[in-house]
């Protein structure tokens, strides 16, 4: 099976492995869930780069009382540099329940900015899994693809069952890994070198 395609035109609803080679420190050691992926950029959200903010302090910072205990030390992801001030949940598609502002990824997840589904989160009527960050991480026209040529990130395509037990199961700190585990890729033996075989 090859994993290493050169068709990226559509990484909507792939994951993003930033390649040990990685120049920017934003994103050195991330994975990120590709959301958007259009002719005019991409939008996706890191996935594993906890903020120091917990989500009981950040329902406190937009005034919602967070009515489910354990959800209190649920940690908030940095989605990256863009918007830092703004909310982005990444949550399981539903059939039933309809946000304000939702971007429904085809085949994958849905990624809502709404204050709505805070608002179910708190009384425990939201996603019963779900991922909040701070930020996303954007790309213009084309510069995706020339970062991913330039041996910058790796996608990794899989199915929807993977990337929610990666997601929403997974520790943060073993995300990275398991991601490589699932195109069989053994950390010790990537470089940052550009290069093709």
């Amino acid at each position: 099976m090859d994993f290493f395609t050169e068709d990226v035109s559509h990484l909507a609803n792939q994951l993003l492995i930033a390649m040990p080679g990685m120049m920017d420190d934003q994103f050195a050691g991330t994975v990120v869930y590709v959301c958007e992926h259009n002719p005019q950029g991409a939008m996706g959200l890191v996935i594993n780069r906890p903020t120091n903010l917990e989500l009981k302090d950040l329902f406190d910072r937009i005034e919602l009382k967070l009515e489910i205990a354990p959800l209190e030390k649920q940690p908030v992801y940095l989605g990256g540099p863009v918007q830092t001030e703004r909310g982005f949940v990444l949550h399981p598609q539903a059939d039933d329940i309809r946000y304000s502002s939702s971007l429904t990824v085809p085949g994958g997840l849905a990624m809502t900015t709404s204050k709505d589904v805070l608002e179910a989160v708190s009384t425990g009527q939201g996603p019963e899994q779900f991922l909040m960050t701070l930020g996303y991480a954007g790309w213009s026209a084309g510069q995706l693809e020339d970062e991913i040529s330039k041996n910058g990130w790796l996608n990794v395509s899989t199915n929807l069952d993977d990337i929610k037990k990666i997601i929403f199961e997974t520790p943060y700190e073993q995300r990275y890994e398991k991601v490589m585990n699932i195109i069989g890729i053994d950390l010790s033996h990537l470089s940052g070198d550009v290069g093709h075989a």
